[in-house]
């Protein structure tokens, strides 16, 4: 992300999406089908709704006493056997990282898919320092060979079709022979993988959640790479935002119900990993959790905005948003994509880096309906947009408004306004409507619907009346 002003915005990455028709049909036809599936196993629930209000519930009360829970899960951690390291920024999660891997000599790494490692460019990092990272999620691992950048929180390859995937394959992996059948490509990285699954010492993932009272992290996937990744290496580090936290493991009983069926539209995601510390002689032998910052913190305190921070990355707002239905994920030029994007990506990274981006939306509300933990993601988007104009500085929009509010504030002042409209519109007026204009007018009255200022105002009228 520009740290300084925004140097790709919404609008002229949407566009550019739109005209593309193959990435429109990929990430319509994706988005249905998850849509569907999503929809399907929710209905099968009686207690739904109850369950996002316990989720949002949990969330929120966590927040609250985020520095106490944060206590007690290093804590805890640290009784289990695994070493916790603070991280303010995504420069020094990086760093230590990077410090871990050079203390074992370390010149590759095996990855669980991770956003969070994705925010911080970890992977950028560790290259720069000598170190290899191999991505072992199948859409990560498409990403990365094809040096792409993720469209979508949970499905990162979700612009690209079969085709696409196997002319990589073919092409990175130096296969002959390669049909486009699913089973086909994910034999294909299956045994590019497994190599590294056996060999590499050191891992690294993200996390989905940290349980407070007994120090287990947990990461949900779906194709096995995880827990691959987070058994076989003898040193495993997970770089975990602090909002990630769980204060009990009863409190996992709500989450393991709404995060599958609101990210999968599965059940239960076919592997749930959890692990607490290290066990001699079981599983990596040395365990590091790096809590991520990274402004957080900052969002934690702004009242409207700190709600976002509920976010169980599910990808649920992605799929029912129709504006991302519609441009896919690389027009929001970020990481978090969707609405959740929206609104995440200006309070991590800054209003500077993409103050387009709350723009990115109808605010149709249908994010809000289907979020699991209740985010009101158009309230906060509102917000941000308020925030987005007080930084913007001088425009021709802002005089604008400023004059409407003195001279909707001034009744004499009105009326001489609507006077000088009534005359002013009369080359532009047709059936009720102004249809043109000059300058920033005309701009207007392209697009909407401008009435025209009537003969005769209700004050005029009233005046007559009496």
């Amino acid at each position: 992300m520009a740290s300084a002003a925004e140097r790709h915005t919404f609008p002229e990455l949407a566009k550019r999406a739109v005209a593309d028709t193959q990435l429109r049909r990929n990430i319509g036809n994706a988005t249905q089908t998850i849509r569907a599936k999503r929809a399907a196993v929710v209905a099968e629930v009686p207690d739904w709704e109850d369950l996002r209000e316990a989720g949002r519930s949990l969330k929120e009360h966590t927040l609250r006493s985020l520095d106490r829970y944060l206590v007690q899960l290093e804590e805890a951690v640290t009784k289990a056997g695994g070493q916790v390291h603070w991280a303010r920024d995504g420069a020094e999660a990086s760093r230590i990282v990077i410090e871990i891997a050079e203390r074992h000599s370390v010149k590759e790494v095996i990855k669980v898919k991770s956003i969070t490692t994705e925010e911080i460019k970890l992977n950028e990092a560790l290259e720069a320092a000598g170190i290899r990272p191999f991505e072992t999620d199948l859409a990560e691992l498409i990403i990365q060979l094809g040096d792409d950048v993720s469209s979508h929180i949970l499905v990162p390859a979700i612009h690209r079709n079969r085709a696409e995937i196997r002319e990589l394959f073919m092409r990175k992996l130096g296969l002959t022979e390669l049909s486009d059948r699913p089973s086909d490509l994910t034999a294909a990285a299956r045994t590019y993988l497994r190599e590294k699954f056996l060999t590499v010492p050191m891992a690294v993932s993200g996390a989905n959640f940290g349980i407070c009272d007994t120090g287990t992290i947990c990461v949900v996937e779906s194709e096995g790479n995880g827990r691959m990744c987070l058994t076989l290496p003898q040193v495993l580090v997970s770089v975990m935002g602090v909002e990630k936290l769980v204060p009990t493991w009863e409190d996992m009983e709500v989450f393991l119900q709404l995060l599958p069926r609101s990210s999968t539209g599965e059940r239960m995601n076919p592997y749930n990993s959890f692990w607490t510390g290290v066990m001699p002689g079981d599983g990596p032998q040395e365990f590091h959790l790096v809590l991520l910052d990274n402004r957080r913190t900052d969002v934690l305190a702004d009242r409207t905005g700190r709600q976002t921070l509920n976010c169980i990355r599910c990808s649920a707002c992605l799929n029912i948003c129709p504006v991302y239905s519609r441009t896919g994920g690389h027009a929001y030029h970020s990481e978090y994509q969707g609405p959740i994007g929206a609104i995440l990506t200006p309070q991590l990274h800054g209003m500077e880096s993409a103050a387009s981006l709350p723009y990115a939306s109808s605010l149709c509300g249908a994010c809000y309906e289907v979020c699991p933990v209740k985010i009101n993601i158009p309230e906060v988007l509102v917000h941000l947009r308020t925030r987005a104009v007080a930084q913007s500085g001088f425009t021709l929009e802002k005089l604008a408004m400023g004059a409407a509010i003195r001279m909707f504030d001034n009744p004499r002042l009105l009326e001489t306004a609507q006077k000088i409209a009534r005359v002013a519109q009369r080359p532009f007026a047709s059936d009720g409507y102004i249809t043109g204009g000059i300058g920033p007018v005309r701009q207007w009255t392209k697009a909407r619907d401008l009435p025209a200022v009537p003969s005769q105002s209700f004050r005029d009228w009233w005046r007559t009346r009496r």
